[in-house]
């Protein structure tokens, strides 16, 4: 495969060195970087509900913190994050759909995890500060490379070209001692053609929760040739992490206690003192690679070819007590009279996996038609094994013993096409189609030491279409219906080998208005599943969530955006969106007693998300803005038991920006401050919940059901203040 890739790369840079002819159209030109993600963005009068973000809307809040925090203010987002600040571990929840079912691409390459199906960014540490742009479309959306957007989909776009030569260097720091160090670079077009352009980063934390600390470093680097028709694009990024785990959660009590606690790498020493393993941390490198040609013919045609390479290799350490031999395939041992068979050691669960990416796609427009198709196919192979790197009693160990080792491979071929057709000055008319084929083969043992065998393959069809009516200057109305297939992540085969795939139909229905001093957004939709791979509420040994699937279950909401400029200097920019969300039926085993609770609602998914922007800006290159967020109560399971209601938050921040234009030295110098949570809200944004059994002679059935809870507390008041010279 590595051979098949590099041969691909030479064809690609072989071909490209072809000079096209330069051509004249009457139709509008447009940017060549944007081609990159051209397959799998919409367009602003497209009939899918997304949402837009710019490098210097990003920017004023570039402080550290991930980029799933950065995108919290966004209509229908939820973000939570393992440490409380937003540095580490972080994820996202769009119209309460957790990121396992969002489509992520990086210039449109797939960056979700091809088993697990997640998205971890925290392997590209201070990634924002290399996005040129971004796009989050919610529902459906448009057809994109890898697995299937499931509710929602971002679509990155790295940095352009810069025509001129530039440096930068920004540092911040502020609570728990975090602070973020990144060197930026630009030759420029240098001969008019070619650019070469470098970021190094570095950020860490203490995190709010003790002992979650964390260390990002990471990389990008691009070397581009451009000129009238072409562009070529080498772009090198990746990361590495060490995170502190912080993913077990907090019960009750001691959220109310001692919220700051963290209970990972507990254990008791032989005088019998509770102790903390120092190193019970995540390290995991991620390195991709990736090469793009982009050609224009003439202002009709273009083409797109991406070759992507990533390398992942990494383990997250944990210190364990009383571990019995079996688990770990070791020998009892004999010592005395006396039989040996369990032990405290210390392991490590390792990932090392290859995910080798080729998309091609081709784009024909004039005034009437923009017609776009194209292909995507990848190939994944993960190796998954464990290791004791030390044992208070080795047995018959040996150094570097594997006591599970297991390998995934999995393939994900799609063929899509997808036309805008202007029928009129008035009417336009959007189709999509995508055949999808995914295969998933397994082998080896889980890291339970439990064979573990899957061979399975899908064959998905999702169709999509719609209608814009442009009412007139500043209104327009769509409608659109979008079917989403989705196959079972590794984790779901593991607690459940008969899985099932998960299908969506989902139907949305909007109005935009738009003019300079007032936009508004007004959409509605509905989201039917069946077999949606929802949330239990559980977690497993490394903080993932675990799914299952519900049979039919909806999602019904309204979203609203707007952005109003009261003055030339101060506007409001609020959001929200009101939901139902719903398992038709649900049952629970309460007791002994199988119970049917009727309608519940679905894991997650709060019915009121609301978010605003007050902005004053009283001169040009200085701003302030006031930020809120309020996320209604929501349950962490399936059956509305009232311990795994998460409470309604209510938190503000207030953001500054401040550009200062030296006469000399520099361009420019930006000053940032970020106070986040102004009010020291104590708030909860992410738990987990489940159930057990246990023999109990006084019940009827003799069995009674007990609960659990976790929680993940976020920050209270906390601040972060930066620097940027850019020259």
């Amino acid at each position: 495969m590595k051979n098949i890739f590099l041969f691909l790369t030479l064809l690609v840079l072989s071909v490209s060195t072809y000079a096209q002819e330069k051509q004249q159209d009457s139709t509008k030109t447009e940017k060549l970087d944007e081609v990159l993600v051209k397959a799998v963005r919409v367009e602003a009068t497209s009939p899918i509900t997304h949402s837009n973000v710019t490098k210097k809307e990003l920017a004023k809040r570039n402080l550290g913190q991930d980029i799933p925090v950065l995108l919290n203010y966004l209509p229908s987002v939820v973000t939570t994050t393992d440490a409380g600040a937003g540095v580490g571990y972080t994820g996202i929840r769009v119209r309460g759909i957790n990121a396992q079912s969002t489509n992520v691409t990086i210039n449109g390459i797939p960056y979700n995890d091809a088993e697990s199906l997640g998205t971890f960014w925290v392997n590209l540490g201070d990634f924002a500060s290399s996005v040129e742009s971004l796009q989050l479309q919610r529902g459906v959306g448009t057809s994109t490379n890898g697995s299937g957007a499931f509710g929602a989909s971002i679509n990155v776009l790295t940095d352009a070209v810069s025509t001129e030569s530039n440096g930068e260097i920004s540092n911040s720091f502020g609570s728990f001692n975090t602070r973020k160090h990144t060197v930026k670079f630009s030759t420029g077009l240098l001969n008019d053609h070619i650019e070469i352009a470098g970021r190094l980063s570095n950020i860490s934390s203490d995190g709010y929760i003790d002992r979650a600390e964390t260390d990002l470093k990471s990389y990008f680097l691009q070397g581009s040739y451009v000129d009238d028709n072409t562009l070529i694009k080498a772009i090198m990024f990746g990361g590495k992490e060490v995170t502190y785990q912080a993913w077990n959660g907090i019960d009750a009590e001691t959220l109310a206690n001692n919220r700051t606690f963290n209970p990972s790498g507990m254990y008791t020493d032989v005088d019998g003192n509770t102790r903390f393993y120092d190193n019970e941390v995540d390290n995991y490198n991620q390195d991709h690679y990736q090469l793009h040609w982009n050609q224009r013919y003439n202002n009709r045609w273009s083409t797109n070819i991406g070759l992507n390479y990533t390398y992942g290799r990494g383990y997250f350490e944990q210190y364990r007590e009383d571990e019995d031999f079996s688990d770990y395939d070791l020998t009892p041992l004999e010592i005395g009279s006396e039989t040996v068979n369990t032990t405290d050691l210390i392991r490590r669960r390792w990932l090392d996996n290859d995910f080798y990416v080729l998309n091609a796609s081709a784009n024909y427009k004039n005034n009437e038609v923009n017609l776009i198709f194209g292909s995507s196919y990848s190939f994944y192979d993960g190796d998954h094994f464990g290791e004791i790197i030390w044992a208070e009693f080795a047995s018959d160990s040996e150094i570097r013993d594997r006591y599970y080792e297991g390998n995934g491979q999995k393939t994900d071929w799609s063929l899509f096409t997808k036309a805008t057709y202007r029928v009129n000055d008035k009417v336009s008319l959007y189709g999509d189609l995508q055949l999808r084929l995914v295969g998933y083969e397994t082998s080896g043992l889980t890291s339970d030491r439990i064979p573990f065998n899957i061979d399975e393959s899908y064959s998905f069809f999702n169709p999509k279409a719609g209608i814009t009516y442009k009412v007139n200057g500043n209104n327009s109305l769509y409608f659109s219906y979008a079917r989403a297939n989705r196959e079972p992540n590794r984790s779901d085969f593991e607690n459940n080998a008969t899985v099932k795939p998960e299908q969506l139909n989902d139907f949305e229905l909007g109005w935009r208005h738009n003019e300079q001093k007032f936009r508004l957004n007004v959409n509605a939709y509905y989201m039917l599943y069946n077999e949606q791979l929802v949330l239990t509420g559980q977690i497993d040994t490394t903080g993932d969530p675990i799914r299952a699937n519900n049979g039919d279950s909806y999602r019904l909401g309204l979203e609203v955006d707007a952005a109003i400029a009261i003055t030339n200097q101060f506007s409001v920019q609020p959001n929200f969106t009101i939901s139902s969300n719903k398992n038709r039926e649900t049952f629970e085993s309460v007791n002994g007693v199988l119970l049917d609770l009727g309608k519940t609602d679905i894991s997650f998914s709060p019915e009121l998300v609301a978010a605003n922007a007050f902005v004053f800006q009283p001169k040009e290159g200085f701003q302030m803005a006031l930020l809120s967020k309020y996320v209604g109560e929501q349950f962490m399971g399936n059956t509305e038991n009232r311990d795994s209601k998460l409470d309604s938050y209510f938190v503000n921040d207030l953001n500054v920006t401040y550009q200062w234009k030296p006469k000399s030295m520099f361009k420019s110098v930006v000053f940032s401050g970020l106070v986040n949570n102004i009010f020291n809200e104590k708030y909860v944004s992410n738990g987990y919940f489940g159930s057990f059994d246990f023999d109990d002679a006084s019940s009827p059935t003799g069995t009674t059901t007990g609960y659990f809870a976790g929680f993940y507390p976020q920050a209270t008041t906390n601040f972060l203040l930066g620097v940027t010279l850019k020259f």
